[in-house]
């Protein structure tokens, strides 16, 4: 690729670090420019006679993802976006010029030079990054100069060996902090107001921050427990938050649905109307006690064969939930149905305590599904 005449050099603040492997170079760049001038040497499986390098063939880079590039595309948007985490790049010293009087690094505004090591995604998700009132989006970028092709491959490997994920639930739990509103901070508050409430069907039942600390009775995970429910509250968690934590203090609310969306969504309307969430916790609280007393023995103790009161009977009754809500509120999508409305749904359903089995109801999506089925179909909802 040419040089573009013009365009000139790009020259970032950059910073001199040395370590074992060798020395590195730590700035800080436009995204934009970022964007322009990186790429993913992607790995590739086949083999080919064509004369080119080893490194043709020997990519370090996983494939992108698309549905990440897209999630990452909309979070960038969001009015906390943050990528704290340096993206990092193999260059060569044609083109990386280090500057140690004045801190700086100049490169060219040429397209791929920057093979990157770490952060293809984040890179990928900046093309969604919508430029409003002339916002910008810096990256931390880690320069590596003539790398060796084996050292770019211990630097990724390391990355990706020594890396773990956050647990869902703990990042669940991280949104009690939150002082503006969202559905993730409702699902996290109902979640440890029943695990906490005495009496409650989930009380001791949910194994917050995803670590049980119990484990002859803690057997739902938080993330597990959150998202069911978030599922009925929001299409788009994330960007419910950012409307709330962008109107903070303001009066404005989001606007209600209706239709087949409200049915899909039914708790919602309620999630924007009682900023409590009290009302959903509610409705919660009755329909699970509906389930503890249908199958007591089911839902309140706990052993390897048992499924109910695990992920896989949880799912399936947070799925059938909906219908059992519908069918009780009768199109009025702020009514709370009792403990006692919730007890009928289950009359026709002939199923007992001792069919929760892992034999009957395999653990998994499989399970899930054939439980959510048998409800709808014995409950003819």
């Amino acid at each position: 690729m040419e040089y573009l005449i013009d365009r000139p050099d790009i020259v970032f603040n950059c910073l001199e670090a040395r370590q074992p492997i060798g020395n590195m170079y730590v700035g800080i760049i436009n995204y934009d420019d970022l964007e322009y001038i990186s790429y993913a040497d992607v790995r590739r499986l086949e083999l080919g006679n064509d004369n080119r390098e080893v490194e043709e063939y020997i990519g370090i880079q996983r494939n992108l993802d698309p549905k990440r590039e897209k999630d990452i595309g909309k979070y960038v948007n969001l009015v906390d976006a943050t990528f704290p985490n340096s993206i990092i790049l193999a260059m060569s010293s044609e083109h990386a010029k280090f500057d140690p009087k004045t801190s700086t690094m100049k490169v060219p505004y040429k397209d791929d030079i920057a093979k990157v090591l770490d952060g293809q995604h984040r890179i990928a998700g900046l093309r969604g990054f919508n430029n409003r009132d002339g916002s910008a989006f810096q990256c931390i970028v880690t320069i590596y100069v003539d790398m060796e092709l084996e050292d770019q491959a211990i630097v990724f490997a390391t990355i990706n060996k020594e890396q773990k994920n956050v647990s869902n639930s703990l990042v669940a739990d991280l949104f009690a902090f939150a002082k503006s509103r969202s559905p993730q901070k409702t699902g996290h508050n109902i979640a440890r107001a029943l695990n906490e409430k005495s009496g409650s069907p989930f009380y001791q039942k949910i194994k917050i921050l995803g670590v049980a600390r119990d484990n002859s009775r803690e057997t739902i995970t938080q993330d597990t427990f959150v998202k069911s429910l978030i599922a009925y509250i929001s299409k788009e968690p994330q960007k419910d938050r950012d409307f709330y934590k962008r109107n903070a203090g303001s009066s404005k609310k989001l606007p209600l649905v209706s239709g087949t969306e409200a049915e899909n969504l039914f708790l919602r309307n309620l999630f924007i109307e009682d900023e409590s969430d009290v009302k959903i916790a509610q409705i919660i609280f009755n329909y699970f006690y509906a389930v503890s007393h249908k199958w007591p023995s089911a839902w309140n103790f706990v052993s390897n064969n048992q499924i109910l009161n695990k992920s896989t009977g949880f799912i399936a009754l947070m799925r059938f939930f909906k219908h059992a809500y519908l069918h009780l509120a009768n199109g009025n999508l702020s009514a709370i149905p009792s403990k006692e409305q919730f007890l009928s749904v289950f009359t026709q359903i002939t199923l007992t305590d001792s069919d929760f089995n892992r034999e009957r109801y395999i653990p998994g999506s499989s399970g899930q599904g054939q439980l959510y089925r048998d409800l709808r179909d014995q409950s003819g909802l």
